[in-house]
């Protein structure tokens, strides 16, 4: 699997709760940074607290190997209730001189919940690329290694999407059985 590939990976979770309940979590861009070991902190850009085609938010994130960094992600996709989707790129030029461009992202996160029985089933998602990243700076170095570069990625981001549902099962789950 090479980074020009596109490679992606995602996990779901089963949720006994209802879509409206998991869909406030998930479109809360503070709850990753509680549970995610690499995402620090987020932050609405502009007038915008919510969710909203065209809207965008501030990442702050921290890698052992890369140290720390800001993205901006662009809301791409809201279908209330069904789907999250967003497109993260380089608002700082750390990793590529080209303008950040959200058709041309450094990764491509979403949320898709789906009703099933009495719960929610929740998929979390990530495709990354096309635009250069961390990753190319690990490939740049040892060219020869890609594949086993972009599999290792992969398996963090995987560790941090099940992570991720793991806590949100947890919250939403713990608020259906309060009084």
């Amino acid at each position: 699997m090479r980074y020009s590939d596109g490679p992606a990976t995602a996990h779901d979770v089963y949720i006994e709760a209802a879509p409206q309940a998991v869909w406030e979590l998930v479109t809360d861009i503070h709850l990753p940074a509680r549970l995610s070991p690499e995402l620090q902190r987020a932050e609405w850009l502009g007038d915008v607290g919510a969710p909203q085609v065209g809207a965008c938010f501030a990442g702050y994130n921290r890698h052992p190997m890369i140290g720390e960094w800001r993205t901006v992600s662009h809301v791409l996709e809201v279908a209330e209730q069904r789907l999250f989707r967003w497109a993260v790129v380089d608002a700082d030029g750390r990793y590529s001189e080209q303008a950040p461009d959200p058709a041309h992202p450094l990764a491509t996160w979403s949320f898709a919940l789906e009703a099933e029985g009495s719960g929610t089933r929740l998929r979390q998602s990530v495709r990354i690329g096309p635009a250069r990243s961390g990753v190319n700076l690990a490939i740049d170095r040892m060219p020869e290694r890609e594949e086993e570069i972009v599999a290792f990625r992969l398996g963090e981001l995987h560790a941090n999407i099940e992570a991720s549902l793991q806590g949100i099962k947890a919250l939403a789950e713990a608020e259906r059985s309060s009084p």
